[in-house]
């Protein structure tokens, strides 16, 4: 199951390299390369979505079934790998909720780029005309 999470890392980290070349100030000469690479990726990144789903199930699965560890009735090593689980399972809980959250600004920074160099465009086109 560790393949799942790495992979996940990998998208997440993608996501928000992405996202900082797209908003960093002064890259104007690939930005146009940026967003063309970006929005080809937008859709297979898209599958991120369904997938955080299915390891959102996981951890709830795992935690549904997780032995309970009462105060008395655990030895201190059974304890301490309870704590852990638990600690894992938020770990993986914000790892999901980061590439969700960084995909929809990925998906929001492209757009709004590529609405600006339309009107950047069409405001060049209406200096010209005039």
């Amino acid at each position: 199951m560790a393949l799942e999470w790495v992979v996940l890392g990998y998208a997440a980290a993608a996501e928000a390299i992405m996202v900082i070349l797209l908003t960093m100030p002064g890259l104007d000469a690939l930005r146009k390369g940026l967003v063309a690479v970006t929005r080809n990726l937008l859709k297979p990144f898209l599958s991120i979505i369904p997938f955080c789903l299915f390891l959102l199930m996981d951890i709830y699965w795992k935690y549904e079934t997780r032995p309970s560890c009462d105060s008395d009735s655990c030895t201190p090593s059974e304890h301490l790998r309870h704590q852990k689980s638990i600690m894992k399972s938020q770990r993986n809980a914000l790892l999901i909720a980061s590439a969700l959250v960084f995909y929809w600004i990925l998906y929001s920074v492209t757009n709004l780029v590529v609405r600006i160099e339309q009107l950047n465009q069409r405001v060049e086109r209406l200096k010209n005309k005039d």
